[in-house]
């Protein structure tokens, strides 16, 4: 199973249009806020693809949910926009979430800085901004074996997360 994850396209939606004509087999489309707007114009361009979205902090007229609580391929998935736990500020309140309620992976923007780390077994996911820089993050869940890669984009030499 294959998930692109995108954040703060504040809106400009070609960042998702591009990577998602690059990465034609995806699965999943995560959007972590702030750009709902683009999201639907990307939703009515891709409609193949499963979405879930959350609600950022610049999204004033968005009827998306401030959290999301999905399962893929055996995973359970955490997903918010980040500043209702002041991510800008670090990772250790979301980190505690995930912990406490036996998440498998986190999804978060806000910060506008990529991010992609294992802590405690959980995989922490901020694909950056796809407004601003064209940032994303994709993760591919093996069904069989569980196995998480996530790879972010544009490839920058950091190398796959694989838990």
């Amino acid at each position: 199973m294959r998930i692109i994850v995108f954040s703060d396209s504040h809106g400009d939606p070609s960042g998702m249009k591009s990577a998602l004509k690059k990465h034609r087999h995806v699965d999943v489309v995560a959007f972590c806020g702030d750009g709902c707007n683009d999201l639907e114009e990307i939703r009515n361009s891709f409609r193949d693809k499963e979405y879930f979205a959350v609600c950022g902090n610049c999204d004033w007229y968005c009827s998306e949910p401030n959290i999301q609580e999905f399962e893929i391929a055996g995973k359970v998935i955490f997903m918010t926009h980040g500043h209702l736990f002041g991510v800008k500020q670090g990772t250790d309140r979301i980190t505690d979430l995930a912990r406490q309620n036996g998440y498998d992976i986190v999804l978060f923007g806000h910060t506008h800085k990529q991010l992609t780390s294992v802590e405690g077994g959980i995989l922490l996911v901020n694909p950056g901004s796809v407004g601003y820089s064209d940032r994303y993050t994709i993760i591919d869940i093996d069904e069989d074996t569980g196995k998480i890669k996530a790879v972010e984009y544009p490839d920058d030499d950091f190398g796959p997360v694989i838990i």
